[in-house]
């Protein structure tokens, strides 16, 4: 059977998610503080868990989120984790992350390893190659500067 499209709408406290699996567009974008986050990533994680059997060559993950509570981060790194159990060294996943302009200017070397590393220590052992980007935006979220960076 064909994996669809995933599609979840934002609301007041969780983040519009958009996964598809054609193109291996993976979108979590707003704010994510919901009241039970299980019941909102528990259906992300079972999506995922099937499109890591049949992956696009290029997976990109973007985690454009303006907040997100601890539950959310937790349920993060396993999606991540998820994603890097993509067993095909010749399958890439990149992890895009978005930071206001003012904090992404303000990143040193050492901030900017703390702020990776909540994907970095769940990809130790990854299965797949994994690439992350950084992104500075402006107030509309526009992108005003980004870094690559290998894992």
């Amino acid at each position: 059977m064909k994996l669809s499209d995933l599609h979840i709408a934002s609301s007041y406290n969780s983040a519009e998610i958009n996964l598809d699996p054609e193109t291996g567009f993976l979108e979590f974008k707003g704010k994510s503080i919901p009241e039970n986050a299980t019941q909102v990533f528990q259906p992300v994680v079972n999506w995922l868990m099937e499109y890591i059997k049949d992956p696009a060559d290029e997976t990109n993950l973007h985690l454009n989120l303006i907040y997100f509570n601890t539950a959310s981060s937790i349920w993060i790194a396993r999606i991540i984790k998820v994603l890097s159990n993509i067993d095909d060294r010749e399958k890439l996943l990149i992890i895009h992350l978005y930071f206001h302009i003012e904090e992404f200017e303000e990143m040193e070397e050492e901030d900017l390893k703390e702020a990776i590393s909540p994907a970095t220590d769940v990809v130790q052992d990854a299965k797949v190659s994994i690439g992350m980007k950084i992104y500075g935006t402006d107030d509309n979220g526009m992108v005003i500067k980004e870094r690559l960076i290998l894992i």
